[in-house]
């Protein structure tokens, strides 16, 4: 199903990454600029373009923004913590503010995505590569045939060995709560808050790495996000509408995980030398993709990171380098020591 998980409880700000620059950031920030673009063309209605204001985490942070900022790429300009208070924004640093980023409606944009290609929901237990096509097994034994596959599995991997790609899942949690406050623009600090949209003002989202993250929050996971906010804004009238819960997936290194999937039983059997140092080259399951690892910036990374892994299967243009899986596979085996 469409947004189940960590997609449904994403806070889904589209924003640019600020810092002291960087792959990361200059990843981040090319997805940022055709992520904004793809949304106001093909989904608008689902994009609320109402500028995201990034303040200092503390003062500490705030005497790092005029580091930050020759790096930033995408339009901004400074807001003064005089104006940010007029806009009912309780903060005492100077703050940037992306007039072209905004927040998705999260549920709603992937439920809009799902209806423009078929679907069929087809809980597989099994996947087997037989005469040249992919086969799909359910727990009833029933059979789908696809002759290419992606795997968009979030932090469950357990199809195929894809260790080697490090996919971690980060829990978390956002609110949304009715609310006649005045609020025209979203903002981030440690957490985000959304401008108010039809009445609703979105909270999130947490970030735990617990096992049990249930455990962690004792049954009110959104205690920190309601106790940050009311140092952010004023929450005085908030009403809780609804919580949404669930698990993000990233990568060891941040990047997304976007391409072709190492053939792991293939590289043991016939190069086992790859486990003590060699680098041979890397042969690939035929026709198995992978989409992962966008962590916290899914509703960013995810337009960009589609249009090029279908370049790499339809026109077969390699993947940009940043983000394909192949870069984690040679650290990973050495560290195994087979």
């Amino acid at each position: 199903m469409a947004a189940t998980g960590g997609s449904g409880a994403a806070g889904a700000f589209v924003s640019p990454k600020i810092g002291k620059g960087g792959p990361l950031q200059a990843l981040t920030n090319e997805a940022f600029a055709y992520a904004k673009d793809f949304y106001l063309e093909h989904f608008p209605d689902y994009f609320h373009q109402t500028g995201v204001i990034r303040i200092p985490k503390d003062t500490e942070d705030a005497g790092k923004f005029s580091l930050y900022e020759p790096h930033n790429e995408a339009h901004y300009h400074w807001i003064e913590a005089e104006h940010l208070q007029v806009l009912g924004i309780k903060e005492k640093h100077a703050s940037f503010l992306f007039e072209e980023a905004g927040v998705c409606d999260a549920v709603e944009l992937c439920n809009a995505i799902a209806k423009q290609v078929p679907f069929q929901q087809f809980s597989v237990e099994k996947l087997l590569f037989e005469d040249g096509a992919w086969r799909l097994l359910n727990a009833q034994r029933s059979t789908l045939n696809a002759k290419d596959i992606v795997l968009a599995t979030g932090h469950e991997s357990n199809l195929l060995d894809l260790r080697y790609m490090g996919i971690r899942g980060t829990w978390g949690s956002r609110g949304d709560y009715y609310s006649g406050l005045k609020l025209g623009v979203s903002m981030h600090k440690k957490i985000s808050v959304s401008a108010n949209i039809d009445g609703i003002i979105k909270l999130g989202a947490t970030h735990v790495k617990a096992k049990n993250p249930c455990m962690v929050c004792d049954g009110k996971p959104l205690a920190s996000l309601e106790a940050q906010a009311a140092q952010m804004v004023d929450t005085s009238d908030f009403v809780l509408k609804e919580t949404y819960c669930g698990m993000r997936a990233g990568s060891k290194d941040y990047f997304p995980l976007v391409g072709r999937v190492v053939d792991v039983p293939y590289m043991k059997t016939h190069h086992p030398n790859v486990f003590r140092g060699a680098k041979p080259p890397l042969k690939h399951l035929e026709n198995l993709y992978v989409f992962n690892g966008v962590g916290g910036r899914g509703f960013v990374f995810a337009p960009l990171m589609a249009k090029w892994l279908s370049e790499l299967m339809v026109e077969g243009k390699a993947v940009d380098t940043r983000v394909d899986p192949d870069r984690l596979f040679l650290k990973w085996a050495r560290k195994l020591k087979l």
